[in-house]
């Protein structure tokens, strides 16, 4: 099963406090362990979202909103993307990792939807155009 590993933003993230050499070291190293054991598909730090925007939809307008967002809880500081068994072993490798943050932390995990989620809505001629866009991005990325 795929999973995005989600790195909860703080204070100090959204404040565009960066990590010191001993915390990237660590994050480094984890990340080594992630991709020798075959679970890392990709991962990234996001800048704070005072670089940010979101459009919002309402019907046919789009309204664009610049950053910083307030509800700093809510926000996201980095992911990963991993293939796992299932869901314990990726909080077995969660709780391998070192706190991301300078301070408490918290980390999200949600199961990517499979194309088998969504039945009889995902038609054979959606489901060749999907597998083909999936192809396509692959190959960009090699």
């Amino acid at each position: 099963m795929r999973v995005m590993v989600i790195v909860k933003a703080t204070a100090e993230s959204e404040a565009g406090i960066m990590p010191s050499t001993e915390l990237l070291e660590a994050m480094t190293t984890y990340n080594e362990e992630l991709v020798k054991a075959g679970i890392m598909l990709a991962g990234e730090g996001l800048t704070p979202s005072v670089k940010g925007k979101r459009v919002r939809f309402s019907g046919t307008s789009r309204t664009v909103v610049d950053g910083p967002f307030a509800e700093t809880k809510e926000l996201i500081a980095g992911y990963w993307m991993w293939q796992v068994k299932n869901m314990d072993e990726a909080v077995e490798w969660v709780r391998r990792c070192p706190n991301p943050m300078l301070s408490d932390s918290e980390i999200e995990i949600r199961p990517v939807f499979e194309a088998e989620d969504f039945g009889d809505a995902l038609t054979p001629e959606l489901r060749e155009r999907e597998d083909w866009m999936r192809r396509q991005t692959e190959a960009g990325q090699q």
